[in-house]
């Protein structure tokens, strides 16, 4: 590696553990941390090969976009949702779009559980069950040519693709309706945990309930997005880079 590579590296490498860690703790326990800081260094380095200085791109702009882009491939390369816990996410996004529809509201919890035929500590459990699921997974992209996840290397641009940038923008707007028809008790935690960047641990001792209750109200959220944004028939989605800047 030629000097300035292996300069830029060696300074930035802290940047991929911290990456590391901030995505793990979004991810269930089966996720090793290790396994994404080895992909982050491998997309480091690949930074560190392509990155031309200029005046208006720092490096560490440049390589967090090069490290996440590392890591999320390796998520997916792992497949690291297993099929199980996909289903049950599945199940509990269509009883919770179902209810919407009935009701024109956010269904409550009790009656999410009464839809699915199940007492209420029960569907808590499935809650605990389907951890993981994201508000959107690399398989809702609609995805052109055949398969090949190089989609760090397209950033989006003035003269970009206008269909594409669009569909961003609309998705923005979609995704802002869902998150304000959510309960409001979900809208905090969810400002807490993505924009003030709290815990779990942080968040359940500001809403005075404990960790796993915190995922669990997560875990309810995620799935009353997904279901809001298949409702609207959100069936080919912008690229995944565009998509990064929107949630």
């Amino acid at each position: 590696m030629p000097q300035d590579e292996d300069r830029l590296a060696g300074q930035h490498a802290p940047l991929v553990r911290r990456l590391a860690l901030q995505l793990v703790a979004r991810l269930p326990a089966s996720v090793e941390l290790d396994d994404l800081m080895q992909a982050g260094m491998l997309g480091l380095l690949d930074a560190a090969r392509r990155y031309r200085e200029m005046p208006d791109a720092q490096f560490e702009t440049y390589a967090t976009a090069r490290i996440r882009g590392a890591m999320l491939d390796e998520l997916r390369s792992q497949d690291w949702l297993p099929r199980s816990v996909r289903s049950k996410a599945r199940r509990i996004e269509q009883a919770v779009h179902a209810l919407e529809q009935r009701l024109g509201r956010a269904p409550l919890e009790a009656e999410i559980a009464r839809a699915m035929g199940l007492p209420l500590d029960e569907y808590r459990g499935l809650l605990d069950d389907a951890q993981g699921m994201q508000i959107l997974h690399y398989e809702d992209f609609a995805r052109a040519g055949d398969g090949e996840s190089d989609w760090q290397d397209r950033r989006p641009a003035a003269g970009g693709d206008p269909l594409a940038h669009l569909l961003a923008g609309d998705l923005r707007s979609a995704l802002a309706e869902a998150i304000a028809a959510l309960p409001e008790r979900e809208k905090l935690l969810l400002s807490l945990y993505y924009e003030q960047g709290l815990n779990l641990k942080e968040i359940g001792a500001v809403m005075g309930v404990t960790e796993g209750r915190v995922c669990q109200l997560r875990t309810q959220a995620t799935a009353r997005l997904r279901a809001r944004l298949q409702g609207q028939a959100w069936g080919s989605l912008p690229e995944p880079e565009l998509l990064h800047q929107i949630i």
